[in-house]
């Protein structure tokens, strides 16, 4: 693919590393321009030397503000929107309910569903008047937790349901000017996935497992690790003129793991 986004300016929530970054870089190849949104001081200094088809703008997805803000770069710069794609998210490390110390389960409740939940509605908010100008679109990252059990504990699975429904419902709401859709990644390898800080899981990175790379491919119908590039392509499709009819789909890069 070369240019399937020619002309077209993106929105990104936490594009710093993972699959956010590839997708900032996909989309560029592609001839994109984009907005990261990114919190993290040494991503943004790290994105920023990809050029000036990437406008950086620091701040907090799970801020309201924070999103208005960035979208107004983006327009000043850009002079138009048409593709937002979340990004943002928060591991549990596969804590079940009953395993979550009882004086801390409210704030870690709130700490994942403010992440992977709120932060995209913040960002559908923030962006909603300038894609209905130039009929675009949204990509929402689910997870394969979003469709199977013991992809994590009890509050990340939870909370990557919950994307399942955004997607479906934000689809018929925005419709017909918007197109909704969703990519559900499965296990990726060299993310920067990391545990709750309410639950001291913070420094613990997903991706950092013992036998990551062998555990996922054993999972995997197709034998895959996937890494974060693999995924990029979905999101491509998603957000370009060759989606036209799809909206309120989830495309599940995930090595097949639904016909196991």
């Amino acid at each position: 693919m070369r240019g399937w986004l020619t002309g077209k300016v993106a929105f990104v929530t936490g594009g710093g590393s993972g699959i956010g970054r590839a997708v900032v870089e996909a989309f560029v190849t592609e001839g994109a321009r984009v907005c990261v949104l990114e919190r993290n001081p040494a991503k943004c200094e790290a994105l920023s030397e990809l050029g000036d088809q990437v406008l950086v703008v620091e701040g907090d997805a799970t801020l309201a503000a924070d999103n208005s803000v960035a979208v107004g770069h983006a327009i000043k710069a850009f002079g138009r929107l048409d593709t937002l794609v979340t990004f943002v998210g928060v591991f549990d490390n596969y804590t079940h309910l009953i395993d979550i110390p009882e004086d801390r389960f409210e704030d870690a409740f709130l700490e994942i569903y403010g992440v992977n939940v709120k932060s995209v509605l913040l960002a559908v908010r923030a962006t909603e008047k300038e894609l209905r100008q130039t009929k675009g679109s949204i990509v929402v990252t689910g997870s394969s937790s979003s469709f199977y059990p013991g992809r994590g504990g009890i509050l990340y699975v939870s909370s990557k349901f919950a994307l399942r429904g955004v997607v479906v419902q934000l689809a018929h709401e925005l419709a017909p000017d918007i197109r909704v859709n969703g990519v559900a990644p499965g296990g990726t390898t060299g993310t920067d996935l990391r545990g709750l800080l309410s639950l001291e899981q913070s420094e613990h990175r997903l991706a950092d497992r013992a036998d990551r790379e062998e555990e996922l491919r054993k999972r995997t119908p197709l034998s895959v690790a996937l890494n974060a590039s693999d995924h990029a392509s979905a999101y491509v499709y998603l957000a370009s003129d060759r989606s036209p009819g799809l909206t309120g789909e989830i495309v599940r890069s995930d090595g097949g793991l639904g016909v196991r």
